[in-house]
């Protein structure tokens, strides 16, 4: 017997799978790869610096958790951070039109400042390298949040806004009951977004003053010229990213079944 509509059990998604094409232009990068760590020296390349899957293979087994796992660990804090910065800045700036006239402006100057400057900047203000890195991430991660959640609560239907004012609602229970869940695709794609950047800049700092984290790695790997080990490094956190991603894409799945 068939349950009603209202009444069905959505089905558990399915985990993401990698396509053939996917899968045969990988299997093909690598080939190309190996025939090219052969013939390097003969095509003019030094020898080390296109290394062999067996030597990248390798230097993947002298990867050290800890390094992989404190890494993450900085890049979750500063996106805990800037996520809870960005959207109290956002709410602060939609219902106060001075803060909004007065320090947007300085928010898109801010997002306009390179990385590599931040990075400096923080090497010359702060002693803490820890530090160093979560500012370096909060402030090119925390405007996203911001400029998105702000539009997304601006984009919200003036109908439904009207509508939950007339039940005069608390401050509290205009923005849980409405204007979250309304943003909430807008805060999924933030967050898709800055976990990229994240894990991108992170190595970055780390280059600088960091004795822990895949950024130290790198830069040791780089004072030994061991391409190997730059390239088994970058693999851990491309898997990382995609472990993340995944991880992210089961979430958004999950709080926004609603959508069709």
């Amino acid at each position: 017997m068939l349950e009603p509509i209202g009444l069905q059990h959505r089905a558990a998604p399915l985990p993401p799978r990698v396509s053939r094409e996917a899968v045969i232009s990988l299997l093909a990068l690598a080939c190309l790869w190996e025939i090219l760590s052969h013939f390097a020296t003969s095509i003019g390349v030094p020898q080390l610096a296109i290394p062999s899957l067996a030597k990248i293979a390798e230097s993947l087994t002298h990867i050290t958790f800890i390094d992989l796992a404190v890494t993450l660990l900085r890049v979750l804090a500063a996106l805990t951070v800037s996520f809870v910065l960005g959207i109290g800045l956002a709410v602060l700036f939609y219902h106060s039109k001075t803060a909004d006239r007065y320090f947007t402006p300085v928010i898109r100057l801010l997002m306009a400042v390179p990385v590599i400057s931040w990075i400096l900047f923080a090497v010359l203000w702060f002693r803490s390298v820890e530090f160093r890195i979560l500012f370096v991430l909060v402030v090119t991660c925390g405007p996203i949040f911001l400029v998105d959640m702000l539009d997304s609560m601006r984009g919200t239907s003036k109908e439904l806004r009207d509508m939950m004012q007339s039940f005069r609602p608390s401050g509290w229970q205009f923005f849980f009951k409405l204007m979250l869940p309304a943003s909430l695709p807008s805060i999924m794609t933030s967050l898709k977004i800055n976990l990229s950047l994240a894990i991108r800049v992170v190595t970055i700092a780390e280059l600088v003053g960091a004795v822990t984290g895949i950024g130290h790695q790198l830069a040791i790997a780089e004072e030994l010229f061991s391409v190997a080990d730059v390239f088994a490094w970058t693999l851990a956190l491309v898997a990382a990213l995609f472990l993340l991603e995944a991880l992210l894409g089961r979430v958004e799945t999950r709080v926004l079944r609603w959508r069709p």
